[in-house]
């Protein structure tokens, strides 16, 4: 047998030498590209902030972060995708409210307990977009129109289940109307529809309808907001409209659950420095996104709170399975 001052000097060792493995992993980390991956299709608000997200985070990470959409289900496949990754850091998701919603329609099995959060970036609410040429000009008489007419008002979605859907949803059980729920792979699918007149409306994010407002294509009849919205200054909220209704989405990076908390770490530092961008900032405004920056711990809390609302709000609305 060993000397008790040998075993103990190689037990010392050893602790040191694992202590040291998360350090240096932390240390190295990224080595190559870490790939993004937002679950809606390209050129909506979740990927504008995705992309302007990669591009300001060159500075804070001394590797790039590539945007890759993987859309479907209501944002289920491209969060299944990297659920199940390797917890490595490696492959990351833009987490939306969709993720506190979609489970509880029966969508999907994942729930935002299959992700770690590292950090929200932007907080929007819904709102009701027609097109420029729609003979409704106040949020009344598209509201009158839609109950004249159960089940003839087009309102497109970005996918059943999705945030857009259940605001709409939720308009119904406030108003005593009736949609035709038109699902589509994301915002800007749906703003496309809309712009061809294959559908009467949306109700998606003032920063997905922001462009072809301000280029006279569309108008917004209203924002399902508790305050009116920069940018829409002249739109006025729902409650200001009688109608008692605050419903919108949040953005954030997420990763698998069990990566690393160094790994986590350095993500949570780069995301904190990357939101105080300027570039950032300004590419936000431009858009219209709300800035609404939160750190791992707030965003996780936000979350849960989001899932519970949204659990009971679709029991209540009896869209559950």
């Amino acid at each position: 047998m060993k000397p008790l001052a040998f075993r103990l000097g190689c037990g010392i060792a050893l602790t040191a030498a694992c202590l040291a493995v998360p350090v240096a992993h932390a240390q190295s980390y990224p080595t190559h590209s870490v790939e993004l991956v937002v679950p809606f299709q390209a050129g909506g608000g979740t990927d504008a902030l995705a992309r302007a997200f990669a591009e300001s985070a060159r500075k804070h990470l001394p590797q790039s972060v590539i945007v890759v959409n993987k859309p479907g289900a209501s944002g289920s496949i491209g969060w299944a995708d990297v659920a199940n990754a390797k917890a490595d850091g490696y492959k990351l998701s833009l987490l939306t409210a969709d993720l506190t919603i979609v489970p509880h329609l029966g969508l999907t099995k994942l729930t935002y307990e299959n992700f770690m959060p590292v950090a929200r970036l932007n907080a929007d609410p819904s709102a009701i977009t027609v097109r420029s040429d729609s003979p409704y000009t106040t949020v009344e008489q598209f509201l009158d129109a839609a109950r004249k007419n159960p089940g003839g008002m087009r309102v497109g979605n970005a996918g059943n289940g999705s945030i857009w859907h259940l605001a709409a949803a939720a308009l119904e059980d406030k108003t005593g109307t009736k949609f035709n729920h038109i699902p589509f792979q994301g915002g800007n699918p749906a703003v496309l529809a809309l712009l061809g007149g294959h559908i009467d409306a949306v109700t998606v994010s003032p920063a997905e309808v922001y462009a072809y407002v301000s280029a006279g294509k569309l108008k917004t009849l209203a924002v399902m907001a508790d305050q009116r919205v920069k940018g829409f200054e002249n739109v006025p909220t729902l409650k200001e409209r009688k109608v008692d209704l605050s419903i919108g989405t949040w953005r954030g990076i997420g990763a698998p659950k069990g990566t690393p908390p160094e790994v986590i770490s350095v993500l949570r530092t780069a995301a904190a420095k990357t939101a105080a961008e300027p570039a950032l900032r300004e590419m936000m405004d431009k858009q219209n996104l709300g800035f609404a920056y939160a750190d791992q711990d707030e965003f996780r809390a936000a979350i849960a709170k989001d899932d519970a609302y949204f659990k009971a709000l679709i029991a209540r609305l009896g869209l559950n399975p």
